[in-house]
C-alpha cells in the first residue's frame, strides 16, 4: 500500500475536522456520543481541540518531549469549546506545514519519531471522531474517502493494535489473515501472536496480538473484506459489519477479532 503524501494528509485534516464541527455545532452540549459511551458532545468537542492542541505543541517545540507540556484550561460554555476549536486546527495545520515530515519529532510511537507521523495520525484522529460526532448529532455518515480509509485500516492495525513496546514480547503464531478493500485493491497482511508483559505500571499483560506484515506469499488463512470505509469504521468499533464478509477459517477469523477487541477514543 502506498502511503498518501503529507499535502493530501494536511487536506484531509482540514476537511474531517470542519466536518467534525459541522456535526457538534448543532447538538446539545448533552447529547451521548454512542461509540464513546462515557462522552458527550461537549467532552467530544474538548477532547479533539485539545489533541489538536497538544500536537501543535508538539510541533512547535520539536524534537523536545511533553514533559512539561500543560493543558490548556477547559472552557465552561459549548459557545467557547467551538470557538477554541475553530482556532486550534488552523494552528495544528500551520505547524505541520512548517515541519518538513522527516524531522524529528517527539511522538509516542515505539518506532517512528517524525513529524510524518503526526501528519498521518492526526488526519486519522480527525477523521473517526468526525464519525463519533455525526453519531452524536443523530446524522448519517459523511462519505469517507476511499483512500484515506485505505490508509485508515493499515494505520489502526499497525498502529493502534500492532507494534511492540519495549517492555513486552511479541510471539508470532504461524496464522495470516488479510484485510482486502474491495473499493480500492488495497490489502493489509496481519500475523497473529500473543503479546506478553509487565507494563512500567506495573501491570501484567496476556493478551492475543497482531502484527502488520509484508505479504508472506502464500495463501492466507482467512480473509475479510469490503469497502475501505466500512472495513475503517468497523475496525475503529464505529460501523458494523454490514457491508464485510469473511472467507476462510473462522477460527482465524475469531483470533483476529480478539486481538482487536478493545475499543479506542
Amino acid at each position: 500500500m502506498v502511503r498518501l503524501d503529507e499535502t493530501t494528509y494536511l487536506a484531509h485534516l482540514e476537511r474531517e475536522s470542519a466536518l467534525f464541527r459541522t456535526a457538534l455545532a448543532g447538538c446539545s452540549p448533552h447529547a451521548p456520543v454512542p461509540s464513546c459511551p462515557e462522552w458527550t458532545a461537549a467532552d467530544l468537542l474538548w477532547h479533539l481541540g485539545e489533541v489538536q492542541h497538544f500536537w501543535t505543541t508538539i510541533l512547535h517545540q520539536r524534537p523536545k518531549g511533553p514533559d512539561d507540556y500543560a493543558e490548556p484550561e477547559r472552557p465552561e460554555s459549548y459557545d467557547a469549546l467551538l470557538g477554541l476549536f475553530d482556532a486550534g486546527t488552523p494552528e495544528l495545520v500551520g505547524a505541520l506545514r512548517a515541519a518538513e515530515p522527516e524531522e524529528e519529532t517527539w511522538t509516542w510511537s515505539e518506532d517512528d519519531h517524525t513529524a510524518g507521523f503526526i501528519y498521518r495520525r492526526q488526519a486519522h484522529e480527525a477523521l473517526i471522531h468526525r464519525l463519533d460526532a455525526e453519531l452524536a448529532a443523530g446524522a448519517g455518515f459523511t462519505a469517507i474517502d476511499p483512500a484515506l480509509a485505505a490508509d485508515g485500516v493499515e494505520e489502526v492495525l499497525g498502529v493502534m493494535y500492532g507494534g511492540c513496546p519495549s517492555w513486552g514480547t511479541w510471539t508470532p503464531a504461524d496464522t495470516h489473515l488479510r484485510v482486502d478493500c474491495t473499493d480500492t485493491g488495497d490489502s493489509v497482511w496481519v500475523r497473529l501472536g500473543h503479546f506478553s508483559g509487565t507494563s512500567p505500571e506495573g501491570k501484567d499483560h496476556e493478551d492475543d496480538d497482531l502484527h502488520v506484515v509484508a505479504d508472506p506469499g502464500s495463501e492466507p488463512d482467512a480473509v475479510v473484506a469490503g469497502p475501505a470505509g466500512a472495513l475503517d469504521a468497523w475496525l475503529w468499533r464505529r460501523g458494523d459489519d454490514a457491508e464485510i464478509t469473511l472467507t476462510g477459517d473462522r477460527a482465524a477469523y475469531d483470533g483476529f477479532r480478539a486481538a482487536v477487541d478493545q475499543p479506542i477514543n
